[in-house]
């Protein structure tokens, strides 16, 4: 999986590429270390499972630190609809996009969209965006 070319530095291509594939396989392997190194030391992080799983009113980590504590948790609770399928992902080389739609090959996962801004080869600000299955999962499965 390739961004198309878009006059995109070189450089700048193969670092978002480093993080999506590295992402991933932070991800799939629930390796904390590996996944928070990939974040700026004062990273924030906004999704609706912060305000779920951290009962906040805010939905939005802040910090290395902070986002540790809110990964270990997340990996802790993943429900099985929470697969990684993706087709690939969009940038303009500082923001790196993707979609896990609803409907995949082996049946429905949860669907949502990450929004990364990249800086200096880390993620400086991380946005998932729920779709309506997400959410109903979200809702229907307590902390």
């Amino acid at each position: 999986m390739t961004a198309p070319s878009t006059g995109i530095e070189k450089a700048d291509r193969q670092e978002i590429e480093r993080i999506f594939h590295e992402w991933d396989e932070a991800l799939g392997a629930k390796d904390i270390d590996a996944a928070i190194a990939l974040y700026a030391p004062d990273a924030t992080l906004e999704s609706p499972l912060i305000r779920h799983h951290l009962g906040s009113e805010e939905g939005i980590v802040r910090g290395r630190e902070k986002l540790r504590e809110f990964v270990e948790i997340v990996f802790a609770h993943q429900p099985p609809e929470r697969t990684r399928f993706r087709t690939g992902y969009f940038t303009d080389g500082r923001k790196l996009m993707w979609e896990y739609p609803r409907a995949t090959p082996d049946g429905e996962q949860m669907d949502f969209v990450e929004v990364m801004e990249i800086a200096d080869g880390l993620i400086q600000h991380h946005r998932a965006y729920w779709g309506w299955f997400g959410l109903r999962l979200l809702q229907t499965h307590h902390r």
